[in-house]
C-alpha cells in the first residue's frame, strides 16, 4: 500500500503536484485547483498537529470501521470535508504549490514511531496510518484534477 513514508511516493506526489495547472478544472466537485491546494497543504498541517480539527462524534472515530476507511474503502466524491480545511483562501499560486511540497516532505521529516496529532473524524491514527491516508487523501484530489 502507498504511503507518504515512501521516498519514491513523496516524488510521485510532487511530480504530479509539478502538473497542475493554476486554471485548471476538477472532473468533478466545485473546488478551484488554488483551494485544492491549500485545503491539502492545510490536511499535511493538521496530520503534523499544525491545525486542529474539531472532532465529530461518529462511530467511524473505533476500530475496525477506521481501519476500513483509512486503508480500503475508496473516497467518494463531494464529501464534505472540515471546515478548518476549507477555510483558507489560496495566495500566490507559486507560493501555494511550493508549501504543499514543502509540506509533503515536512511529514516525512517527523518520527513515524512518534506520537501523532488526533484525526478531526478517525480520532487517534498511528503514523503508518497518517502515511497512508495522506497518501490516499492527496491522491483521490490530484485525480480529481486529472493528474
Amino acid at each position: 500500500m502507498k504511503s507518504v513514508w515512501q521516498p519514491s511516493v513523496r516524488d510521485e506526489l510532487k511530480s504530479r503536484l509539478a502538473k497542475l495547472r493554476e486554471r485548471q478544472t476538477p472532473g468533478w466537485g466545485e473546488m478551484t485547483a488554488g483551494r485544492m491546494v491549500v485545503h491539502l497543504a492545510d490536511t499535511f498541517r493538521s496530520s503534523i498537529g499544525e491545525i486542529t480539527i474539531k472532532p465529530p462524534s461518529l462511530p467511524v472515530r473505533y476500530l475496525p470501521i477506521k481501519q476500513l476507511f483509512i486503508y480500503w474503502l475508496p473516497f467518494g466524491k463531494n464529501l464534505p470535508t472540515a471546515p478548518e480545511l476549507v477555510a483558507r483562501q489560496p495566495g500566490e499560486w507559486g507560493v501555494e504549490v511550493s508549501l504543499l511540497a514543502t509540506l509533503i516532505d515536512r511529514f516525512a521529516a517527523h518520527d513515524r514511531a512518534g506520537k501523532w496529532p488526533h484525526h478531526g473524524l478517525f480520532g487517534y491514527m498511528t503514523g503508518d496510518d497518517w502515511g497512508v491516508l495522506m497518501y490516499r487523501h492527496t491522491d483521490h484530489h490530484f485525480r480529481q484534477f486529472g493528474i
